[in-house]
């Protein structure tokens, strides 16, 4: 055996020496760990391998907001390689049960979604050039996709800090400057999205593309590469408690084989590890939980590191974690995988063509309807992840109502969209959809609530039977056309659509008023926050009426032509309750005491979403900003108690009095809290006796304060949608809350929105938060002086995929910066 091995090594090095194949370290003019590289380098170095290799395919799938390549590289022999479209294809029919061939072992290895986990990377290199060089027999059976960075703009972003600022040689004392990134770190993407919780709700431009290419290939296996704290020294499946009940055994056990392998080499090297804690398989936009849901064994691996470690640092235990010891650690897990991968290659394709053949779900079939915007956009995500649907326009429907949340029997609505669990994908459907996630342990990494149904705010009803349905869709034919006789147009509010309608005509310099209360014109029915477009108000403006059909007609929003100023009902075009909006000049605080995940959120929000301009503020700065230029302050969820020191509280207060609308998110809000003026107090009410003491055992604590916590789950919440920051909403909207937060009612403000009987629908809530959310705030506007200050305790924008809740948004910055508004 070891002559066959020496043979096997000899001709592995005269296979790489005769195609030229260069090592890392030989290609870059350095040794893998003694520096960073940049992302450039290590594409220059995969397509290198690719052009001087027949066992290597490189493929760009897609591009960074900042320009940078995304791209994946496939490895095989030589053989695989030249029939690659032949096996790609033969092992997609194991999805769609169709029959198969495969003998073939896919496993897809993703690297540095969080930017600053960098070690990763290097090890990609290392792991591409020993499979080619050395590692050639597994690649008989075995497919191996590397995915090297995927995201290359925060890869770069930390990587270009550190270079800039380490010393030379590096210092690995904790306290050191390399070891502290700024605002917003490395971690996010461009618009500070953490990648890792963007799988299921594909919102970036990273994920939509890296989908296209995951789906064109299901791999067997899915590993996603990360880094932990400093202290931490690695982890490795199996993953923790709790699983979601789709997770077959097969999928457990094979993760504990995997991670026994692993294991086998890290105890031969005498590196110490961890399994079974902290990184469960439940929510799932997950690098590893997406992948588990599309039938792969899908697991994380995390190296002690983080952002903190450059090149090298001292833990704890007074050793030194520099980045060839991270690198090298991953390089080991990642080649451990694939050789168990070549070994069960039969076992793995027979186990994920089983888990297709069946859904085995309560529900078969989800019916949906409701607004069309949002119909739309949901059918956008299932695309993505090419789940199928259709359409069912009559007949008797029965089933779970989400609304109501109990059985309910009733009519389809017409433009129902139906999604069933009978289809590859079906099981899925069933965790993107059902009402209520099992939950086999509350102690979870992520929130635990996420049903589209109630993200999208859509009438939505579960069936214990298959719903046949197949027919079209008729959402109707936009296109409006000009009406020079008429005295403008009027457009409906109730979606985001609509917002962005509003943005662009404001952006075109178009004036536009916006009813606070229903009307009717020409026998049709305008809720409160519709839009009238008057050419009284644009007399100046050239063209008006073909710029404002042309604008409606590229965001499809239909038009009605208004004859007449004279309503059939309701205030005429010339009343108070009919009032001009003006383009707000919006800005947003960033920086330090910031949290970048929301700031990037609302940024992300008003260019992509609304397409509005807003102006980033750095809190660096703040104090000398003039906030007279302003008509929008927004904070996002942060820490401001610095930031908000006497003279800063009065100069927002000021801004605010003059006529200034003042957005503030989550735990912002606590910088206000019993602040002169600014109304927000906490809601004490369900608070426990402060003399009493409990004694718990320290094993229990974590178990204890649970009791404490709200993990992401969706509350019943009641809307008082005669208020501006309410149009377009019914009187029931279903939050995503967060956190434990609890405030009190406004006593002198508008309480929008509001939780009185707090009622869990699902996700998991502890029993002492949910006691605390009775008679809380959720949505609030404080009048101060001639402005108003928006409170949105629970985030509308959370991770963009929140659709539902966008509108509450729009409104906080055009309609809600009115005064005379009713207390209530």
């Amino acid at each position: 055996m070891k002559h066959f091995y020496t043979l096997s090594f000899l001709f592995s090095f005269f296979i790489a020496a005769s195609q030229n194949l260069p090592a890392p370290a030989e290609f870059l003019g350095y040794e893998l760990g003694s520096q960073f590289t940049r992302h450039s380098q290590v594409v220059d170095y995969f397509e290198e391998i690719s052009e001087k290799s027949a066992m290597v395919q490189l493929h760009q799938y897609g591009q960074t907001n900042e320009r940078r390549p995304l791209i994946y590289a496939t490895i095989s022999s030589e053989e695989n390689i030249q029939n690659i479209e032949k096996i790609r294809q033969n092992h997609l029919n194991n999805v769609s049960n169709t029959d198969s061939s495969t003998d073939k072992a896919i496993v897809w290895l993703s690297y540095n979604v969080h930017g600053n986990e960098a070690s990763s990377t290097e090890a990609a290199m290392k792991t591409l050039y020993t499979l080619i060089t050395q590692k050639q027999d597994w690649l008989k059976n075995t497919i191996v996709i590397i995915d090297p960075c995927i995201n290359p703009d925060g890869r770069d972003r930390y990587v270009n800090w550190y270079n800039q600022v380490k010393a030379a040689p590096y210092n690995v004392d904790p306290a050191a400057a390399e070891h502290h990134e700024p605002w917003p770190g490395g971690r996010p993407n461009h618009y500070l999205f953490d990648l890792n919780r963007d799988w299921a709700w594909a919102t970036q431009v990273e994920t939509q593309a890296r989908l296209k290419a995951y789906n064109a290939w299901m791999p067997h296996i899915h590993v996603d590469f990360h880094e932990q704290y400093i202290n931490d020294p690695y982890y490795f499946a199996p993953a923790a408690e709790p699983f979601h009940e789709i997770i077959t055994p097969f999928q457990r056990d094979f993760q504990t084989r995997i991670g026994k392998n692993n294991a086998k080499y890290f105890d031969q090297n005498g590196w110490l590890y961890f399994t079974g804690e902290r990184f469960d398989l439940l929510y799932p936009s997950y690098g590893d939980t997406y992948p588990t849901y599309m039938g792969a064994i899908g697991m994380t691996y995390e190296q002690a590191g983080h952002g903190m470690a450059g090149l090298g640092i001292q833990t704890n235990e007074a050793a030194i974690l520099t980045l060839k010891d991270r690198l090298e650690h991953h390089f080991t897990t990642g080649i451990s995988t694939v050789e168990v991968a070549s070994q069960n290659s039969d076992e793995l394709s027979a186990n994920f063509r089983k888990y297709f053949e069946t859904a085995d779900s309560r529900y078969k079939s989800y019916a949906l309807s409701g607004n069309a915007d949002r119909l739309q956009k949901l059918t956008e995500l299932l695309d993505r992840h090419e789940i199928t649907y259709s359409y069912k326009n009559s007949g008797k429907l029965s089933g779970y109502n989400y609304l109501q949340a109990g059985n309910q029997s009733g009519n389809f609505e017409k433009n129902t969209l139906v999604v069933s669990t009978n289809q590859p994908k079906g099981k899925m459907v069933k965790v993107l959809f059902e009402p209520q996630t099992k939950l086999t342990d509350s102690v979870t990494y992520d929130i635990t609530a996420w049903s589209l149904p109630y993200a999208y705010g859509l009438n939505t009803t579960a069936s214990t039977s298959t719903i046949q349905a197949g027919e079209n869709a008729n959402f109707g034919k936009i296109s409006n056309t000009v009406n020079p006789s008429g005295v403008g147009y009027l457009s409906k509010w109730n979606s985001m659509n609509d917002a962005a309608f509003l943005a662009a005509l404001l952006q075109q310099e178009i004036k536009v008023r916006f009813s606070e209360t229903t009307f009717s014109s020409q026998n049709e029915q305008f809720e409160p926050g519709s839009l009238v477009i008057l050419k009284s108000d644009n007399m100046n403006l050239p063209n008006f009426d073909e710029k404002v059909v042309s604008i409606a007609n590229e965001h499809k929003r239909k038009l009605t032509n208004a004859a007449t100023g004279f309503s059939t009902s309701g205030p005429d075009f010339g009343s108070s309750s009919i009032s001009i909006l003006n383009p707000q000049k919006v800005a947003l605080l960033k920086g330090d005491g910031v949290s970048s995940l929301n700031f990037g959120e609302i940024w992300y929000y008003f260019e992509q979403d609304l397409q509005y301009p807003v102006t980033p503020v750095d809190t660096d700065y703040f104090s000398s900003v003039d906030l007279d230029e302003f008509d929008v302050l927004i904070m996002p969820s942060g820490r401001y108690r610095s930031l908000l020191n006497e003279s800063n509280l009065e100069k927002i207060s000021s801004f605010v009095k003059k006529g200034g609308n003042l957005i503030v998110l989550e735990d912002a809000i606590a910088a206000f809290e019993g602040k002169e003026g600014f109304g927000i107090t906490k809601n004490e009410q369900a608070k426990k006796d402060s003399t009493k003491v409990e004694l718990i055992p320290y094993a229990q604590r974590e178990r204890e304060s649970i009791k404490d916590m709200i993990t992401g789950s969706i509350i019943r919440t009641k809307i008082d949608n005669t208020h501006p920051l309410a149009f377009g909403y019914p009187d029931t909207y279903f939050s995503l809350k967060l956190t434990s937060d609890s405030y009190s009612f406004l006593k002198n403000g508008n309480n929008v929105g509001v939780i009185q009987q707090p009622e869990v629908v699902s996700g998991f809530a502890g029993s002492n938060a949910i006691k605390n959310l009775k008679n809380s705030l959720v949505f609030g506007e404080q009048p101060m002086g001639r402005g108003s200050i928006i409170y949105l305790v629970d985030n509308p924008l959370f991770r963009a995929f929140w659709e539902n809740g966008k509108l509450f948004f729009a409104n906080a910055v055009f309609f809600t910066n009115k005064t005379g508004y009713s207390y209530n």
